[in-house]
């Protein structure tokens, strides 16, 4: 299964707002030295959880698009895994420290 278009433009689009670079292939979307973001598609937010796991700094799960953002605060409530919407503004805070 490929990547989806509208997954592509926002993984994109965040990694130019954070001058990060953005890997393509397995792994975590856009990593930089303060965070690690998961860009996720509707019905994906649980496989992007498990894909930030064991990260020691700020985590955050960021929606494609308003329903996947939605979807995205529902499962990571209780967690230290924060939110961005499809354009990087936070929309619910990471707690996890940097260690």
């Amino acid at each position: 299964m490929g990547e989806s278009r509208s997954h592509k433009i926002t993984v994109s689009k965040i990694a130019k707002k954070l001058n990060a670079s953005c890997s393509s292939g397995k792994g975590v979307d856009i990593v930089t030295p303060e965070l690690a973001i998961e860009v996720e598609t509707p019905g994906t937010v649980k496989e992007g959880i498990r894909q930030l796991q064991g990260f020691r700094k700020p985590v955050y799960i960021a929606g494609s698009s308003r329903q996947t953002v939605a979807e995205a605060i529902e499962k990571t409530e209780g967690t230290t895994i924060g939110v961005m919407d499809s354009n990087g503004e936070i929309i619910k805070p990471s707690t996890r420290k940097k260690s």
